[in-house]
């Protein structure tokens, strides 16, 4: 059987209390979600995308009273930033109650939680008495999805539905943060830039984004790419590896008019982050299926959401 897509809420929430896996929108991207206080639910998440177990999972819930109940704090900068940002793409890392199986943390002392901006979604999560742990509905290390379709084609013969809420409107997963002593620390980049966080927070930001014993959600180094090899660079650096065969080209704002390359793919014409991040994961699996051998992508200027993108382009360029 492959899985239905539909937009009735009713069975979406009677597929969760009886403890099966659906596939569900956010502003992101598409979730593969579960009750997230039940360990035995949380391990068919792990097996179907074939996780491994020591990288946690985001908890994602419909109310913030909800948070209270998962942490035993949530440190000031954090509840600052919450405020501004929720419903959204910023989830934080807080240390957790025991009501939460280790399992979703690996055993990490601190939790991922967060508050998806989805309207779909936000309902579902206020009908149930349980949040829901929701990692991204592909198998594991390959691009997340941004539609139902992309779903259904990767794992719908192992979850009975998806919750149809259309085209991801960001199209990247959300940036985490949390706190360490006094230093706010970004352990991933993504749908809500620095400057965005920092128009709020005054104090010292930190990065981690990158571990092998990741205590936060999205820091494998090797992630969200292609089947495909990816080359990543800038224009006059890729240019330079010679005329290519069979190659794709992922640009910024512009074709390569000195490459004489067939498939090339546009971000967006007139430069905008937001527009390249919401076909960003979309173009990549056009690429991958389409008749190439490798995939050229161009970096974007050390900006904006332009950071979080090439943060990912990074990562699926890793073998």
């Amino acid at each position: 059987m492959i899985a239905d897509i539909g937009m009735d809420i009713e069975r979406a929430k009677n597929h969760l209390i009886a403890n099966e896996i659906i596939g569900l929108p956010t502003e992101t991207v598409y979730g593969l979600a579960g009750n997230g206080l039940k360990a035995e639910v949380v391990a068919k998440i792990f097996a179907i995308k074939n996780r491994p177990f020591f990288d946690p999972l985001i908890l994602h819930i419909g109310d913030y009273s909800q948070l209270t109940s998962l942490a035993t704090e949530v440190p000031k900068p954090l509840i600052d930033l919450v405020k501004a940002f929720w419903p959204g793409p910023l989830t934080i890392l807080v240390p957790k109650r025991d009501i939460i199986p280790d399992i979703v943390t690996s055993g990490f002392p601190r939790v991922a939680i967060r508050m998806p901006d989805h309207q779909l979604t936000l309902a579902l999560l206020t009908s149930i008495p349980f949040p829901l742990a929701a990692p991204s509905a592909n198998p594991f290390g390959y691009i997340s999805p941004t539609t139902p379709e992309h779903v259904v084609k990767q794992l719908g013969v192992k979850i009975p539905f998806v919750l149809d809420g259309g085209r991801c409107q960001i199209g990247i997963e959300s940036t985490i943060v949390g706190m360490e002593t006094d230093d706010l620390v970004i352990y991933r980049l993504g749908g809500l830039s620095l400057e965005n966080i920092r128009s709020v927070y005054k104090g010292n930001i930190k990065m981690n984004v990158s571990s092998s014993n990741p205590e936060s959600p999205g820091m494998i180094l090797s992630h969200y790419a292609p089947k495909k090899p990816l080359f990543l660079g800038n224009k006059e650096t890729l240019l330079s590896l010679g005329e290519p065969k069979n190659a794709a080209v992922l640009c910024f704002k512009e074709k390569w008019s000195e490459m004489n390359v067939k498939n090339q793919w546009i971000l967006s014409e007139s430069g905008d982050y937001e527009e390249s991040a919401h076909r960003l994961f979309s173009f990549l699996r056009e690429m991958d299926e389409a008749d190439i051998t490798h995939i050229l992508a161009e970096k974007l200027p050390e900006e904006g959401l332009g950071i979080a993108i090439n943060d990912r382009l990074y990562r699926a360029s890793q073998k």
